[in-house]
């Protein structure tokens, strides 16, 4: 009996993920057809690889362990274990973050934009 219940709980939790999921790409494709989103898309890009080759370069992380950290830094999680260990890079991690967390969620909002906006209420591309 208990068995079945997680079964039906876990269930329902996938299928609420889906659900959430759907509606999140839904959101991104119609944030897409935005040429102001799609700005912020291509400078949040080039924030992440700028990022992860000076933290390559000049920290001596991994490609992986920058990329995570310029993501981790750009969507204001944070990186526990990771501070820059010179000067050049603390400074540019301060700048990274002031820069590449307003694009963040500038783009962020442009994806919550379209999730809440009604079908044909974005014809224009501008969001206006």
């Amino acid at each position: 009996m208990l068995l079945r219940i997680v079964a039906e709980r876990n269930g329902s939790a996938v299928i609420s993920f889906i659900l959430t999921l759907k509606r999140l790409l839904s959101a991104l494709w119609k944030a897409f057809k935005l040429r102001n989103f799609q700005a912020l898309f291509v400078l949040v890009l080039l924030m992440l690889l700028s990022g992860t080759i000076f933290y390559v370069t000049q920290e001596g992380l991994s490609v992986m362990d920058a990329l995570y950290f310029c993501i981790a830094t750009l969507s204001t999680v944070g990186h526990p274990d990771f501070v820059p260990q010179t000067a050049l890079g603390k400074v540019f991690t301060m700048l990274y973050i002031v820069v590449g967390t307003g694009l963040f969620v500038g783009m962020a909002g442009y994806i919550a934009y379209a999730l809440i906006k009604k079908p044909g209420g974005m014809e224009n591309g501008d969001g206006k």
